[in-house]
């Protein structure tokens, strides 16, 4: 029997050797197992920490954006409010300016047909002024002649006077106005 407690003994504390070093080697391994845990969740914690942090600033970015864009929007939907009135106003002034100009062509022709007339006019009066004058010059030299014929007849008296009832028959003609 002591015999066989002994070897119980012995039995009992290599088992109980063997368990304190199966139990150490589990912690061990169950603390390198957990540091290593911690150590990739505080990776993971930072990673995601990061990725958070990324994906705020790609929020901010984005609502950044968004407002630019709307910004821009309006910007854009303001200038072709702008360029549509520019054109609406640039149409209704080439329409005053076409009609403008309709009107000054007409004031044109109506000014040419005018002037026509009146230069008619001034050829009809220069025509009548030309026969006048040369109604005049004739009248003029029957003066003359009636002068020189009464001077010499008042030195010659007694002499026949062959001009002594001189005929004249101009008749003013009436020109017509080409123009």
């Amino acid at each position: 029997r002591p015999d066989l407690a002994a070897a119980l003994r012995e039995l009992r504390a290599q088992y109980e050797d063997l368990a304190a070093r199966n139990l150490q080697a589990a912690e061990d391994w169950y603390r390198a197992r957990c540091a290593r845990l911690h150590e990739r969740a505080a990776r993971s914690q930072e990673a995601v920490r990061a990725s958070r942090r990324e994906a705020g600033e790609c929020r901010r970015q984005l609502q950044a954006r968004l407002a630019e864009m709307e910004s821009l929007r309006g910007a854009h939907q303001s200038l072709e409010r702008q360029l549509q009135e520019l054109e609406e106003r640039h149409n209704a002034e080439a329409a005053s300016l076409q009609d403008t100009i309709g009107q000054l062509e007409d004031d044109l022709r109506n000014t040419k047909n005018e002037m026509a007339r009146h230069l008619r006019e001034y050829q009809d009066l220069l025509n009548v002024k030309m026969a006048l004058d040369i109604e005049i010059a004739a009248y003029r030299k029957l003066l003359e002649g009636e002068e020189t014929l009464f001077n010499m007849g008042s030195t010659s008296l007694s002499e026949p006077n062959p001009l002594s009832n001189p005929t004249y028959s101009f008749q003013p003609r009436a020109f017509s106005s080409s123009t």
